[in-house]
């Protein structure tokens, strides 16, 4: 019999190192090192794993649907509640001081609290079926292509929009009775039709007695975001309602990875290995089918997989060399291996393979301190360790009557925004080579940034500056390069003006 790999484990392979990516971006979001992400997502992952594992062992004995969230929800949840783990165990060092904050507040408690009581984004989609709900969330979320969700999903192409569509519905439905279910007070029970009213109709204006109510109540604004369907705040309501901490970061790293074709972000993320996921299920036909061509990734395959692909992949050690510091959508991103590794797999980084799935993660000595990472800074710092910054470029001269052409160009785009708060994005354009580089622009409206990633930003009343991290300071000529970011506003919310990248002074995009 040949030991080679067969067609379908390829694809569960594929399948698995998406998987292993979606949780990498989230774990390094929630970590102070790249060090510690890695073994935050390994260990989170493998508990992840044995949880769908025995969900599905479950369904099989009973022979009856169970509520739970698709696979990578799933192992997101998994991320945060190993971190509130590490948080209970002394280990919380080792975590983002924000993430910290947000674990021994009443939002997190919110999450492993009463069912009733659970953030409704993520209720509703636990309720839906599970192949409608990935649907939902490779969509919304991981920022996929419709038609090539639907090709995995065993779905015909031609029909993804319309799909999509009805199953955008189905939320909308399974969040609007639990908002019903849910225990509320008589003044939100007098806004419950109301808001239902509201949110189904584009064009319906909200009364500013709701207005004001939406302000102080954390439930019915999270009624409002998971029912308003148009307009776009669907994503963020996923992201914010089922993550918790950190969703709308993820999100838009995600969005970037799509944007970029990264895997992760990436539809056809098997076509490197030789396969395309899901092209062998058959379509579905109809909404009252079950979605039949979802993979479901079995141990005995998800060994296999891990055997061939996370143990020949090894890495360099997370003790500061600059070969660790990458986007976390590399589109070769090592994988965990659930067997017993050979290497030492503390956060330390002494080894190429990760940390025993059994094991709790070892204390990270002082190298893996210096292990820099890739995601949002500390207020004005990418990480604990952060290089001194580089001295500033002069400003290109000019002289009366000339003006230098502009060798950068800048787009400023709004993602998404709420009352009170907002999220951004900056991407240039530049013509010229650059070896490092900073971006500054002038708010007008009293702005005031809160996170950033892919960068780290200083501010002075209304100008803020925002460098390179480690992994994204070398552009190419005509290259792109961005950094995003969250701030919050008040009153107006214009877009900034006077951008300058090292000082020289850019256009913008209109």
């Amino acid at each position: 019999m040949s030991d080679l790999p067969t067609p379908q484990d390829a694809a569960e392979a594929a399948l698995f190192s998406e998987c292993w990516d979606a949780v990498l971006s989230y774990a390094d979001l929630c970590t102070s090192g790249s060090a510690a992400g890695r073994q935050l997502a390994t260990e989170a992952f493998t508990h992840g794993i044995h949880e769908a594992r025995a969900a599905e062992a479950q369904v099989k004995a009973s022979g009856r649907r169970i509520p739970r969230l698709p696979r990578i929800p799933l192992l997101l949840t998994a991320v945060r509640t190993t971190a509130a783990a590490w948080e209970a165990e002394g280990k919380g060092q080792w975590l983002d001081p924000d993430l910290r904050l947000w674990l021994n507040s009443e939002k997190a408690a919110r999450y492993a609290g009463p069912p009733l009581r659970r953030p409704l984004a993520l209720r509703g989609l636990k309720d839906m079926q599970e192949p409608d709900a990935a649907l939902l969330w490779l969509v919304e979320v991981e920022a996929l292509p419709p038609a090539d969700v639907a090709r995995r999903l065993g779905l015909d192409p031609a029909t993804a929009s319309e799909e999509l569509s009805q199953v955008r519905a189905l939320f909308r439905d399974r969040c609007q009775r639990n908002h019903l279910d849910t225990p509320m007070d008589a003044a939100c029970r007098s806004y419950a039709r109301l808001l239902d009213a509201v949110t189904r109709s584009p064009a319906a204006e909200t009364p500013e007695d709701l207005s004001k109510h939406l302000a102080t109540c954390v439930e019915c604004a999270e009624a409002v975001a998971c029912l308003r369907l148009r307009g776009g705040g669907t994503p963020a309501a996923l992201a914010g309602g089922v993550i918790g901490w950190g969703g709308l970061a993820y999100l838009e790293r995600r969005r970037r990875a799509a944007e970029a074709g990264l895997i992760g972000g990436r539809a056809d993320a098997g076509s490197d290995r030789g396969v395309t996921v899901g092209t062998a299920a058959r379509p579905r036909m109809g909404r009252a089918g079950v979605l039949a061509g979802a993979v479901i990734v079995s141990a005995l395959a998800l060994t296999v997989s891990l055997m061939q692909v996370g143990t020949s992949d090894a890495r360099t050690s997370a003790a500061g060399d600059p070969s660790d510091r990458r986007p976390v959508a590399d589109p070769a991103p090592s994988l965990p291996s659930l067997g017993s590794p050979s290497g030492n797999g503390s956060p330390s980084g002494n080894g190429a393979s990760g940390p025993s799935p059994t094991s709790h993660p070892a204390t990270p000595g002082p190298e893996a301190e210096s292990g820099d990472r890739d995601a949002e800074p500390q207020g004005t710092s990418t990480s604990p360790m952060a290089d001194p910054p580089s001295p500033p470029s002069p400003p290109s001269p000019s002289y009366p009557g000339t003006r230098a052409p502009s060798t950068c160009r800048v787009r400023y785009e709004v993602v998404d925004e709420w009352p009170d708060g907002f999220q951004a994005a900056v991407t240039v354009t530049s013509t010229r080579a650059l070896d490092d580089w900073r971006i500054a622009w002038t708010f007008g409206n009293g702005q005031r940034i809160t996170r950033m990633w892919d960068g780290t930003y200083t501010q002075d009343g209304s100008e803020v500056t925002a460098k390179a991290a480690d992994y994204n300071k070398k552009v190419a000529a005509n290259g792109t390069f961005a950094v995003g970011f969250l701030s919050s506003w008040h009153g107006s919310n214009t877009a900034p003006y006077d951008f300058t990248v090292n000082g020289a002074r850019c256009s913008t995009a209109g």
